[in-house]
């Protein structure tokens, strides 16, 4: 197979991951990744929502937190999350251009 989708675990989805230039493939095999894409990217909305309930339960964390250092760390659990909700709406937005993420 000269394509494959591999699980990137900051984002916790599948990426496209390809071996040659998107338009070496064939018009059907470009079909099939963009099928196979548009099914993973039908996911990343659940992804988002579960994530921003884990902020908001980080965010209520840190509305009662005392402790200096543990109010930072929080905080970088918090913008970590929003991160990567950040790089989740980048490839949610990403259809038929997929060729121009898949390489990087």
């Amino acid at each position: 197979m000269s394509y494959l989708f591999k699980l990137d675990k900051r984002l916790g989805i599948p990426l496209p991951s390809l071996i040659k230039e998107w338009n070496k493939y064939s018009k059907e095999t470009q079909a099939v990744i963009l099928l196979e894409w548009e099914q993973i990217r039908g996911k990343i909305p659940d992804r988002i929502h579960l994530l921003e309930k884990e902020i908001n339960i980080k965010q209520a964390q840190l509305e009662v937190e005392e402790d200096f250092k543990h109010s930072c760390l929080l905080n970088f659990e918090i913008a970590e999350l929003a991160s990567i909700i950040n790089d989740l709406w980048i490839w949610f937005r990403t259809r038929q251009d997929v060729s121009s993420k898949i390489h990087q």
